[in-house]
């Protein structure tokens, strides 16, 4: 899929390198700090369901320009909604859109190459990793507009950084950089020399990977945090797992000592 648009009114296109197992989510609207608009969010649904039944292994969120990952919501565009339709429409397909990113089987990084507040914070918080770079910063300001982070942020941030923290971020609406989100545990790793070459290194690790152990491994890891016990998900996992071509591939290269191909999605 690619959709093209021109001016300011963005767009998102898809990619796919590494023999089509990478899949690059661009949203491009650099004009306006990568700001969303509803357009925009149903682009990135379809660039999302593109990706569901495809080979891609892994998934990158990233934006155009420099300095700036994404702003978040166009102001301008939700300021003009009443109450009904911003509950019907922004926050719902926001919601909708977001939970699908974060419910794609394949493993999602998203690379913070500048600023990432507000909406734009919350959509690298639906991904499974984050990776910034050193002078990137994270911040969720709704409160300063009378609002709140509506498409998921106060769920997924206080799941990776706890509740006291969390309120920190939104109700100070203080704006961390890379270094202490790190700390926190909100990004995985800060890159301090390039930002490509630390992707990069994450997408050789994930791709050397059994592809269907690593997706399983991934459901397990949200079930668990949804509450479900592992005694019973792991172990339907593991027989699961022990029925593909990947795990034959993975055991004969360990009785034989080399290195695995895996061919499986």
């Amino acid at each position: 899929m690619t959709v093209t648009d021109t001016g300011t009114v963005g767009s998102v296109t898809v990619e796919y390198t590494r023999g089509g197992h990478v899949a690059t989510l661009l949203i491009d609207r650099a004009a306006k700090l990568n700001a969303l608009t509803l357009d925009m969010l149903d682009q990135l649904e379809r660039g999302i369901a593109e990706i569901e039944t495809s080979d891609v292994r892994v998934v990158l969120l990233r934006t155009a320009g420099d300095q700036v990952f994404s702003v978040g919501a166009d102001i301008a565009a939700f300021s003009r909604f009443s109450a009904p339709d911003m509950w019907r429409r922004w926050i719902g397909l926001g919601h909708r859109v977001l939970d699908r990113l974060a419910r794609l089987h394949q493993p999602t990084i998203a690379v913070l190459d500048g600023l990432a507040v507000g909406g734009g914070l919350e959509l690298a918080l639906a991904c499974d990793l984050r990776i910034a770079d050193q002078n990137a910063g994270l911040g969720l300001p709704e409160g300063g507009l009378g609002t709140i982070p509506g498409w998921g942020g106060t769920a997924r941030l206080t799941a990776l950084v706890g509740a006291s923290r969390a309120k920190e971020l939104i109700l100070t609406r203080r704006r961390i950089d890379a270094g202490t989100a790190e700390t926190w545990g909100l990004v995985n790793r800060v890159a301090f020399g390039s930002l490509d070459a630390e992707v990069g290194q994450y997408v050789d690790d994930l791709l050397g990977t059994a592809p269907i152990a690593q997706q399983v491994a991934k459901q397990l890891v949200d079930a668990a945090a949804a509450g479900a016990p592992a005694a019973v998900t792991e172990a339907l996992a593991s027989g699961f797992t022990a029925g593909t071509e990947d795990y034959a591939a993975g055991l004969h290269a360990f009785l034989e000592r080399s290195a695995p191909t895996f061919h499986a999605r």
